[in-house]
């Protein structure tokens, strides 16, 4: 799997995960402060569309995991 792969893999998840936490509806339920991580990682998916810089690809080719060819 490239870092662009596991890139949105982990995003999706994390999304998920804090919705899960942060709404009053899930089994989950934890806190609504949970709703400001998903804002969070939206807000840096819509950042690295408009720069193409990710800090998370960038984290995961330093951990070794290869580039999209």
């Amino acid at each position: 799997m490239t870092s662009w792969q596991l890139t949105r893999v982990i995003a999706g998840t994390f999304v998920l995960l804090s919705l899960a936490l942060g709404a009053q509806g899930s089994p989950l339920f934890q806190s609504p402060m949970w709703l400001w991580f998903t804002a969070f990682v939206g807000l840096n998916l819509l950042q690295s569309g408009f720069t193409r810089w990710c800090l998370m690809e960038r984290i995961l080719r330093k951990l070794g995991v290869p580039a999209a060819n």
